[in-house]
């Protein structure tokens, strides 16, 4: 470590770490990144840290000053009354909003390390961690590399592949492709993977634009339905099988949580099943045997090496019925933070309660931001 680094480390120590969280943002998952703010700011220990929340509106200007979780959460559908976690919130104070040439002088007020809490393109494909880093300033989770190849899930399975780490069957398909010659990609799905098999949008999370095909028909439309969200579309053979998740924590020297299990209240996994109603079953940790938990443990920890992650990542993995094959799905690079989301729910039950975890990441974006100083 560098003198300079080591008095800046030596100044933190001495005051509270000043956190700008950022939250909203421009993607469809705008409402639960919202939700996830909500988690983050009320688990930072104000005797350790002040707070300065920042909002990205849905049309990509930044709100500060106030009460700009507030003023987000106004406008928010998710947050109506009765709509669950959340009621509708007062926006007295909802501070300003400001075009995104603005950044600088909204960050550059002391922030001594920024926690972004942004799902999907535009705040987790690395666009964002690269204004963070050419403003120099340390922040929480993956860098530029990481988060870009992540976001996307057909970049993320080809480097998974190289890594050698088990998946199911895929293709990515174009838009225009598909716009082209829906007939012959339609052909090859059948005569390849069969049906059922999943459509995914590359570039989106939350399960927002994945549908399941169990025929040709339903196939077109879940086609249309992922172009909807992106030029690039993963195809995957569906899988019979059990879903696990793992929560992975750390820099050079990551850890794996236990691995929990998700029984969607839907046929998969969808949007509802994760955030519009609560009848999905969360079963932690999963009912795996001693050595099938380790070697999840162990394909969690191989992905987020292999993709260059940092701070913290969560990765999706399927126990296939019937043979026990363990596929890798996806991996997440700033998971839902809700209430009802599995990383922290899996570090609570892996001995890290939710203050230690905030903790924990905030040490490990200064730590990672020390270590890249010394180049």
């Amino acid at each position: 470590m560098t003198d300079g680094s080591a008095g800046e480390t030596g100044k933190r120590a001495l005051n509270r770490v000043r956190v700008a969280v950022l939250f909203g943002g421009q993607s469809d998952e705008h409402d639960v990144a919202l939700r996830s703010a909500q988690t983050v700011i009320g688990a930072l220990d104000p005797t350790k840290y002040d707070v300065v929340p920042i909002g990205i509106t849905r049309e990509g200007r930044w709100v500060s000053g106030g009460d700009p979780l507030g003023r987000l959460i106004a406008r928010s559908p998710m947050f109506a009354v009765g709509a669950g976690e959340g009621q509708q919130a007062s926006v007295a104070d909802g501070g300003q909003e400001l075009p995104p040439a603005a950044l600088p002088s909204v960050l550059g007020s002391g922030v001594d390390v920024v926690f972004p809490v942004l799902h999907g393109p535009r705040g987790e494909d690395g666009t964002v961690q690269g204004l963070l880093e050419l403003a120099g300033l340390p922040y929480v989770g993956a860098g530029v590399l990481g988060s870009a190849v992540a976001m996307d899930k057909a970049m993320t399975k080809t480097i998974l592949a190289q890594a050698g780490l088990p998946q199911a069957p895929w293709r990515l398909i174009h838009r225009k492709e598909w716009e082209a010659d829906p007939d012959s990609i339609t052909a090859w799905v059948e005569q390849s993977f069969g049906f059922p098999c999943f459509t995914k949008p590359a570039n989106m999370g939350s399960s927002v634009g994945i549908a399941k095909a169990h025929n040709a028909a339903e196939l077109a439309e879940a086609m249309d339905l992922a172009s909807h969200f992106d030029r690039r579309i993963v195809v995957e053979q569906g899988v019979n099988a059990r879903e696990l998740e793992i929560s992975v924590l750390g820099n050079d020297e990551p850890i794996a949580s236990v691995a929990g299990e998700i029984v969607p209240s839907n046929e998969f996994y969808d949007y509802a099943a994760k955030y519009v109603d609560d009848r999905s079953e969360l079963i932690i940790p999963a009912n795996l045997s001693p050595d099938t938990m380790g070697f999840v443990q162990e394909l969690a920890i191989d992905a987020f090496r292999a993709l260059d992650l940092a701070g913290m990542a969560r990765v999706d993995l399927f126990l296939e019925r019937g043979t026990d094959r363990i596929y890798v799905n996806e991996v997440n690079t700033i998971p839902g933070f809700t209430s009802i989301s599995m990383y922290p729910r899996l570090w609570e039950a892996s001995g890290v309660p939710l203050p230690e975890l905030v903790d924990r990441l905030i040490g490990l974006a200064l730590e990672r931001y020390d270590e890249r100083s010394r180049t």
